[in-house]
């Protein structure tokens, strides 16, 4: 890290072309994934991952708080988001039976069947956008790079 008057240590030639093609890349692909599930099942990428995590979860619930660590979003915008999920009857809100505290978030059969009709779709695209076009070692490499950053930034 830098302070405010240190120089920075600027990237390298390689540095930068590794960091602006992960940029472009991982742009381009989200943007294809979001659109795909959008035009063809109705569905955001952020609503898919959201029915993914609950389908996933005992019970088909998650404490919201945990829902927004898993889906990296802050918890005033997952609140908008599961509202909207709501109004669409894909998902239930409930207070946590444990504490009364909490905010339960639950997937419904609607929105079992939505995640169940759209998830054919996205492992498709991710499928021919990302993981045909690495071999093996590749693929290997591509895991474990953002293991390691999913973790290093996992403290911060």
């Amino acid at each position: 890290m830098t302070s405010e008057r240190e120089e920075p240590i600027w990237l390298t030639a390689t540095e930068q072309y590794a960091w602006r093609q992960y940029m472009d890349g991982n742009g381009r692909l989200m943007s294809i994934l979001n659109r795909s599930l959008q035009d063809k099942h109705g569905l955001s990428l952020a609503e898919y991952r959201i029915l993914v995590m609950l389908n996933e979860a005992q019970d088909g619930s998650l404490r919201m708080s945990d829902l927004a660590d898993g889906v990296l979003s802050s918890r005033s915008r997952l609140t908008h988001q599961i509202r909207r999920m709501e109004d669409d009857g894909l998902v239930v809100r409930s207070s946590c039976p444990v504490d009364g505290r909490g905010v339960l978030a639950t997937i419904t059969e609607k929105g079992r069947g939505r995640l169940a009709e759209a998830a054919p779709t996205h492992v498709d695209d991710v499928r021919r956008n990302l993981i045909d076009l690495l071999d093996a070692d590749e693929l290997d490499v591509l895991g474990k790079v953002f293991a390691r950053v999913g973790a290093a930034l996992a403290d911060r």
